[in-house]
């Protein structure tokens, strides 16, 4: 398995991870034996970077994976996050960065996790309400005592990444990248690349979209979290499914899956970019790690770009309120 290091000072993490937060959550039904089968099948094969969230679930997908690495912990590299808080309203979402919130939801999570020491903590989302000052020096006291190793942040724009690199280093900037979600190119990579930030791009196949297996919004489960999310919605789905086909095209006359293809473009961004997938099933698993065989030329990049360019995909990636939390597109 290829090695990707992250930030400056040391963390060194497969070059794919497993995102753990669909085997809860958010994708349909839930499968606890396979999905404890998938996270063992991915140590197997060398992928070491997990990733969940207290709000996946919530609280339950931390709670999954601490049973699924409670005998492995040492091939692990542990992601987890703080700082969304939902409310009754299954849309509802709030920032909390508040020092005292951090340090409380940090302890939670070592419990549900069964862990002593989180290898890379994120704050979600950024708090408008609460200085980074006050959030990533509550953080790094976490550092200090040995509950944390690497602090990274979640979706937050450059003014942020460099007030918060003033208090401590930042390690890693988890923010959504794909073929159709390009934001980050503009002035959030740049950043991270003049900071020393490593870059862990989630959703790298678009919410399962570049896999080539959904024709249809009715082909999403019921309580699918993608039936109301803007991009599979209406015309918009229509509009995208023609960016599914022109990927699918191209990986066909490589030999390869069109999951296989949008990963290897993520993974040809950079190497300071590790992308991390989400699946609950085995099968997708390895299908996705043939990505890492995949070489892309110069002129494959730019077909590429020329099929799916920035700014094409139709409709926001999340509902309106969801969309006021993310700082990194604004």
């Amino acid at each position: 398995m290829e090695k990707r290091q992250l930030g400056r000072d040391g963390l060194t993490v497969s070059a794919v991870g497993l995102g753990c937060m669909g085997m809860s959550e958010f994708y349909g039904s839930r499968d606890d034996t396979e999905s404890i089968a998938t996270i063992h099948r991915a140590l197997d094969l060398g992928v070491n970077l997990l990733d969940t969230a207290d709000i996946y679930g919530p609280f339950t997908n931390e709670e999954l994976v601490g049973k699924a690495i409670a005998r492995r912990r040492g091939e692990v590299t542990l992601a987890t996050k703080f700082g969304i808080v939902r409310g009754e309203d299954p849309q509802s979402r709030a920032a909390n960065g508040r020092p005292e919130y951090v340090r409380s939801a940090c302890e939670a999570s070592l419990r549900r996790l069964g862990v002593e020491t989180i290898d890379l903590y994120y704050q979600h989302r950024v708090d408008p309400n609460t200085p980074i000052e006050d959030t990533v020096g509550a953080m790094s006291q976490l550092v200090a005592e040995g509950k944390v190793r690497f602090l990274g942040l979640s979706e937050a724009g450059p003014q942020t990444l460099r007030r918060a690199c003033a208090v401590h280093q930042i390690a890693a900037l988890q923010s959504e990248y794909s073929l159709w979600t390009r934001d980050p190119e503009a002035r959030v990579l740049p950043t991270c690349r003049e900071l020393g930030i490593g870059f862990v791009a989630y959703s790298p196949l678009g919410r399962g979209f570049f896999t080539g297996r959904f024709r249809s919004p009715d082909d999403f489960e019921a309580g699918d979290f993608r039936r109301s999310t803007p991009r599979f919605q209406g015309g918009n789905f229509s509009r995208n499914l023609e960016l599914v086909r022109r990927i699918e095209q191209m990986a066909a006359e490589k030999g390869c899956r069109p999951a296989q293809l949008a990963l290897a473009w993520v993974l040809a961004q950079g190497r300071e970019i590790v992308p991390i997938f989400g699946t609950k099933r085995r099968s997708y698993l390895e299908e996705n790690l043939g990505a890492l065989r995949i070489e892309l030329t110069r002129q494959d990049l730019d077909r590429l770009n020329a099929l799916v360019p920035p700014g094409i995909a139709a409709g926001d990636r999340y509902p309106e309120q969801t969309m006021k939390l993310i700082e990194s597109a604004r």
